[in-house]
C-alpha cells in the first residue's frame, strides 16, 4: 500500500469512530426523548386527575412507603411545574437530536468522500504496479 492509500485509510477509520460516537449520541438522545415523553404524558394524565377534584376532596403524596397529605393548590402547581420542566427539556432534547441528526449526515458525506478516495488511490496504486 502507499503513503497516500495508508493515510486516507487511517482518516477513514477515524471518520468512522467519530461517526460510531454520533449515532452512539442520537441512540441515547432518542431514548431520552421516549422517557420524558412518557414522564411528560403521566403529567397530564395526575393533572386531569388534579382538575376534577373538588377543593375539599384529599390529596396524597407518596413520600417512600408513606402518604402523606397534600394541597390540592399546591399539588396542581408542582405537577404544572413538572410538567414546565419536563417540556422544557423535551425541547432542549430534541433540539440535540436535530443537531446529531446533522452531524450524522455530515460524518456520512465524509466518509462517502474517503471511501471514494481509497478507492482511487487503490486502483491508481494496482495500476502502477509492474505486470508480472
Amino acid at each position: 500500500m502507499t503513503n497516500m492509500t495508508e493515510e486516507i485509510q487511517k482518516n477513514l477509520k477515524k471518520e468512522i469512530d467519530k461517526y460510531k460516537q454520533v449515532q452512539k449520541d442520537y441512540s441515547k438522545a432518542l431514548i431520552q426523548r421516549q422517557q420524558l415523553d412518557a414522564q411528560l404524558n403521566e403529567n397530564i394524565a395526575v393533572k386531569k386527575e388534579l382538575d376534577r377534584m373538588k377543593p375539599e376532596d384529599d390529596v396524597f403524596k407518596l413520600v417512600g412507603t408513606a402518604l402523606i397529605k397534600q394541597d390540592l393548590e399546591e399539588a396542581k402547581q408542582n405537577v404544572a411545574k413538572r410538567m414546565e420542566y419536563i417540556s422544557s427539556e423535551l425541547k432542549r432534547v430534541e433540539e440535540l437530536i436535530t443537531t446529531l441528526d446533522k452531524k450524522q449526515d455530515t460524518h456520512r458525506e465524509t466518509l462517502e468522500k474517503y471511501q471514494h478516495m481509497f478507492q482511487q488511490a487503490q486502483l491508481k496504486a494496482s495500476l502502477s504496479q509492474p505486470k508480472a
